[in-house]
């Protein structure tokens, strides 16, 4: 990262389960960043279609048209809605960081899709597992998926929701000298009366324990669950009492935990604005490094996997006698 750099980070709710209609408000508030002079925008987990808050309500077989529903608005990448946010952020000269549930084949992922300001992809990954009821819905990301991006404007990385409370990836991803990280959260409107685990105050504070623990700026955007969304899915008291409306806790944290941007209201929709100063990695990094001069490798260490890993291999034919084909690449050791 070598020049400070304007960032916008999304608290909104998606038009819930219209794909195109939530690609219409993407647009919008890329346009709405760009205008503000933003170099990158970032946008919630599953933004597109919104976040399936239905799994957690009630049981999967109550769940059956709703789900179909889902499969059907998610998002296929190099599609016409696809391409018609590439093309927004070629237009308005803006990063994208979005967060999308990824249809591929007759499967879904929880993605994230990092475009840069040519409407080019600089990577698209997908959450490594998804969480509790999740599984009912979503496959698995791989080891391809945890890693940052070069570019221009610093060394971009990107998880989800509960991938901040995984030790092991965290630090996959720290020893990688991410310097910009985008946290993607739904919202914190489910089960607020029976758990912390689920509440802002537990997972703000997992974003900026990522900050201070990597040693980066991350931007934390969050959606927020609209009366629209609960007249939808909550159709007795029981389910009013699970789900509630708002949830929204957008917030930008620098290298050292601090606070970036003053933060909305639950209810309150927009963008929460920050600049980043490269010269505050290198002030964090100097007290801490864990993945460098920090680290103690003699002691612990990380083994990390980084390949994909498909379930249906090509093998070009078969070996000659003696002969050896290596189908995976060695895992890679990173220190701790």
């Amino acid at each position: 990262m070598k020049a400070p750099l304007k960032v916008a980070c999304v608290q909104a709710a998606p038009v819930f389960l219209d794909l195109d209609a939530t690609v219409d408000k993407t647009i919008m508030l890329i346009e709405q960043a760009a205008a503000a002079g933003a170099g990158l925008i970032a946008f919630p987990e599953t933004w597109i279609p919104g976040y399936p808050w239905f799994l957690w309500l009630d049981a999967p077989a109550w769940n059956m048209p709703l789900v179909h529903r889902y499969h059907q608005q998610s998002l296929v990448l190099d599609s016409a809605q696809a391409r018609r946010i590439s093309d927004a952020a070629r237009q308005y000269g803006i990063y994208v960081v979005l967060g999308y549930s990824e249809r591929s084949r007759a499967s879904l992922y929880i993605g994230q899709w990092i475009i840069n300001d040519q409407g080019e992809t600089v990577g698209v990954r997908r959450k490594l597992k998804a969480t509790h009821v999740e599984r009912t819905l979503f496959g698995e990301g791989d080891g391809a998926s945890l890693r940052t991006f070069e570019t221009p404007i610093g060394v971009l990385g990107a998880l989800c929701c509960w991938e901040h409370l995984q030790p092991l990836s965290k630090y996959a991803m720290y020893a990688q000298n991410e310097q910009i990280h985008v946290a993607a959260w739904p919202s914190f409107s489910l089960y607020r009366n029976a758990t912390s685990a689920l509440g802002p105050e537990v997972n703000t504070a997992a974003s900026r324990i990522y900050a201070a623990e990597g040693q980066c700026f991350v931007i934390a955007p969050c959606a927020i669950v609209s009366p629209e969304m609960i007249e939808m899915l909550c159709d007795n008291d029981a389910k009013l009492g699970l789900l509630q409306a708002g949830g929204g806790h957008a917030r930008i944290f620098g290298p050292d935990g601090s606070d970036l941007a003053a933060s909305l209201g639950e209810h309150e929709e927009g963008l929460l604005y920050a600049t980043l100063d490269p010269a505050a990695l290198t002030f964090a990094k100097v007290a801490a490094d864990p993945a460098g001069h920090y680290s103690r490798p003699d002691v612990t260490r990380l083994m990390f996997n980084p390949n994909a890993n498909p379930c249906v291999v090509d093998l070009p034919g078969l070996p000659v006698s003696g002969e050896v084909v290596e189908l995976f690449q060695p895992a890679v050791a990173l220190e701790v």
